[in-house]
C-alpha cells in the first residue's frame, strides 16, 4: 500500500481567460505565485518522496512550495489537440464540442488529442509502481491528472456529478494498492485558508 496525495499546480493566465491548456507549457501567472506562496502543504507531507509533472506550471507550483520533486512524465495534463488555447464556451458555440460528445465522459477525445481514459491508461503503470515501491508520495500534477485518479478510484464517468466537488487550492489523498488499484483517503485538504471556496465542480481543467 502507498498513501499518494496530489495537488494542482498554482493559476496561469490562461486558467484566469478558461483557455484551454493541456500540453501547453504556460507559466504560472504573477497571481498564481502569490497563490502558491502563501500555500501550506499538510503536516509531515514535506517528508515524502515527491514527483511532478514536467509541465512548467506543475513545476513553478513545486518550487514555491519548496519542494525539490522528480520529474515524472506521466503526470502531463491530457493532450487537448486541435483545442489547446480555445475557450470552452467558444467551442460549444461553434458546434465543434456539441452535448452528444461531452456525453462520452470518460472517451471524450478532442481531435489531435487523448481522452481521459487514455490517461487513465498512462497512468495505471505509474500507480502500479507507487503500490510496489511502497513509500508515500506527493504529486503536483493537473487537473485531468486528478479526475482520472478520482475517477479510478470511485468509478465515476465524467458526466454525472462526482461524489466529492474537486476543488482547486486542495490537495487529495489516495491509497495505492496492489497492482495499482486506487481507493480515496480524503479530499479536499486545503492549502490555505478556509476562507476560499473556489472549486472545479469536477469539470476540466488544465
Amino acid at each position: 500500500m502507498t498513501d499518494l496525495l496530489i495537488l494542482r499546480h498554482a493559476p496561469t493566465a490562461w486558467n484566469a481567460a478558461g483557455r484551454i491548456q493541456g500540453r501547453i507549457d504556460e507559466p504560472l501567472s504573477d497571481a498564481g505565485r502569490a497563490r502558491a506562496a502563501g500555500w501550506r502543504l499538510p503536516d509531515g507531507a514535506r517528508s515524502r518522496r515527491w514527483v511532478a509533472s514536467p509541465l512548467r506550471r506543475a513545476w513553478e507550483t513545486a518550487a514555491l512550495l519548496g519542494l525539490t520533486p522528480e520529474p515524472e512524465p506521466r503526470l502531463r495534463e491530457m493532450h487537448w489537440g486541435a483545442w489547446e488555447g480555445c475557450v470552452r464556451d467558444d467551442l460549444r458555440a461553434a458546434g465543434v464540442l456539441t452535448p452528444a460528445m461531452e456525453a462520452l465522459g470518460l472517451d471524450l477525445r478532442p481531435h489531435g488529442g487523448e481522452s481521459p481514459r487514455d490517461v487513465q491508461d498512462r497512468l495505471r503503470p505509474w500507480l502500479a509502481e507507487l503500490a510496489a515501491d511502497g513509500r508515500d508520495t506527493g504529486a503536483v500534477a493537473h487537473n485531468g491528472v486528478i479526475r482520472a485518479v478520482y475517477a479510478l478510484a470511485t468509478g465515476w464517468d465524467l458526466v454525472s456529478r462526482p461524489r466529492h466537488k474537486l476543488r482547486d487550492f486542495h490537495c487529495h489523498r489516495f491509497r495505492i494498492g496492489p497492482g495499482g488499484a486506487v481507493a480515496v483517503v480524503a479530499m479536499n485538504i486545503p492549502l490555505e485558508a478556509p476562507a476560499d471556496a473556489g472549486g472545479s465542480d469536477g469539470r476540466p481543467g488544465a
